[in-house]
């Protein structure tokens, strides 16, 4: 098998591109102006629901020792397991559990797949994120400045508002890209996720829906064929809800007790909310005047 180059693999000539996990990202996010990581059971999906309560949740790859020094550095509380949450510890993964949960303003959120994505995405990790010219980027692990975005079922429409106004901001300068966050398999691969793939297509479609010139974002605006199939793929199922609910991620939270994750997860463009990580942490982006408007 040939080796593919940097060229290829990251999608460079096109300004809308998509791609899986962890190694996705690192290939992308230097060459990206938006980075937005879709994990939708149920990093992403956790943040929309914190930052609606204004919590700034602290992206954490692991639950362990770093993880609590990490904490305790940003004042922070550590989310429990799914399992593990008791009264001195209601905050976990489970967007039903943080629903539930008393208000912290502070919350480190590990997670295997979305959370370490972001943590790993950015330079220094998430203990140490440099802020970039312009406010909201960040600078990437392996170069380059980005905005990072959390996005998902329940503020997809919000995200493709968001990185429209910006990009008319910019003349429709600026490469966005779309990591669909997957799980994993027993052996630690990269397991793609119908869920994930859903929430990045329909990110896609509400960016993609008004990208013209005519619209008033400057040049053409360029599209992958892998984001183009994900934004298919979106477009093309009947119901979203029904089948985050019964993919594999879907049934296997429903059949674990967590029906009401995959319920929370579902509620599509509920969230007016932009996720953006600043300072380390994720929070809800200021609207301006050109988000709210289509």
């Amino acid at each position: 098998m040939r080796a593919y180059d940097d060229a290829v693999t990251g999608q460079d000539t096109y300004d809308v591109r998509f791609e899986w996990g962890p190694a996705g990202a690192a290939a992308l996010a230097p060459s990206s102006s938006f980075l937005v990581i879709v994990d939708v059971l149920s990093f992403s999906t956790s943040v929309t629901v914190a930052a609606e309560a204004g919590t700034r949740v602290f992206p954490c790859a692991w639950r362990d020792d770093a993880a609590a020094a990490f904490a305790r550095e940003k004042r922070a509380e550590l989310a429990a397991g799914r399992r593990a949450v008791s009264a001195d510890r209601p905050w976990s993964l489970s967007p039903a559990a943080l629903r539930r949960a008393p208000f912290t303003p502070r919350l480190v959120l590990p997670s295997p797949n979305g959370s370490a994505i972001c943590a790993s995405a950015v330079a220094g990790g998430a203990g140490a994120v440099a802020p970039a010219a312009g406010g909201e980027a960040v600078t990437m692990a392996g170069g380059g400045e980005a905005v990072l975005v959390a996005g998902c079922l329940r503020n997809a429409s919000a995200v493709g508002r968001f990185l429209r106004s910006r990009l008319r901001e910019r003349g429709a300068v600026g490469a966005v890209t779309v990591i669909a966050a997957g799980e994993r398999w027993p052996d630690g691969s990269l397991r793609p996720a119908l869920e994930d793939l859903l929430g990045a297509g329909a990110i896609i479609a509400a960016l993609s829906g008004a990208l013209s010139p005519e619209a008033g974002a400057g040049a053409a605006v360029t599209i992958s064929p892998e984001a183009a199939a994900a934004r298919a793929c979106f477009g093309g199922t009947a119901d979203a809800a029904a089948a985050v609910a019964g993919c594999a991620s879907g049934r296997e939270l429903i059949e674990g007790g967590f029906g009401d994750d995959v319920a929370i997860a579902v509620e599509a463009d509920s969230c007016r909310l932009v996720p953006v990580l600043a300072d380390g942490a994720f929070t809800a982006a200021p609207l301006r005047t050109a988000d709210s408007t289509e």
